[in-house]
């Protein structure tokens, strides 16, 4: 199944935990800076800012994009 880029705008996130909370498979909260980024399963080339999500989790995905009051998060 075909896979779904997604990157985060980290430097603009209020850690608000709505990523992470609707999809942990997928986002998480860094323990250094606490703003989301992509868990390292999904990242592409290690960026913590930018991945690619299966279609397994694509709906949670999106979802999450959607949540984000600063609308950080960017499908596709």
């Amino acid at each position: 199944m075909a896979k779904t880029k997604v990157s985060i705008d980290r430097e603009e996130c209020i850690s608000c935990e709505s990523c992470w909370t609707i999809c942990p498979d997928f986002f998480e909260q860094n323990t250094v800076d606490n703003w989301s980024e992509v868990v390292e399963k999904h990242r592409t080339g290690g960026n913590p800012a930018e991945g690619e999500a299966p279609g397994e989790l694509l709906d949670k995905v999106q979802e999450a994009a959607d949540a984000c009051p600063v609308q950080i998060i960017h499908v596709g």
